[in-house]
């Protein structure tokens, strides 16, 4: 890791910040709020590990209060940036899953971290 030394360097980290929050604003569009982002994030976790979240698991991982997590959550469910699906083995419970449009945007954000890091960040 470089050392923090040269205002070059300052300049060039700042600069790949900035890049990756333009490009958050381009492909994210749907995120108002860092906990909207953290919201996402989690719930996509979850899936990936093969362990999709039910609200009670959402609101354990304490990302913000649970009034506002649900209101956010409530809005992403309307524009459907977030899926609320039956459980499959209790009839009570909703999974909360990530639509594949949603992971399509946060697939070409990717990309584009992977570049923006590669040209700003070595």
């Amino acid at each position: 890791m470089p050392t923090v030394t040269g205002t070059a360097y300052l300049m060039k980290l700042f600069a790949g910040l900035r890049k990756i929050r333009q490009s958050e604003r381009a492909h994210l569009p749907f995120l108002k709020s860092v906990i909207d982002y953290d919201i996402v994030i989690e719930i996509g976790y979850g899936e990936e590990r093969g362990q999709p979240l039910t609200l009670k698991r959402l609101y354990l991982v304490d990302i913000c209060s649970r009034g506002t997590l649900r209101r956010r959550l409530n809005r992403m469910i309307v524009d459907e940036v977030v899926i609320r699906k039956k459980h499959p083995d209790d009839g009570r419970a909703s999974l909360l899953v990530i639509p594949p449009a949603t992971l399509k945007l946060f697939s070409k954000y990717s990309g584009a971290l992977t570049a923006i890091s590669a040209s700003h960040f070595q």
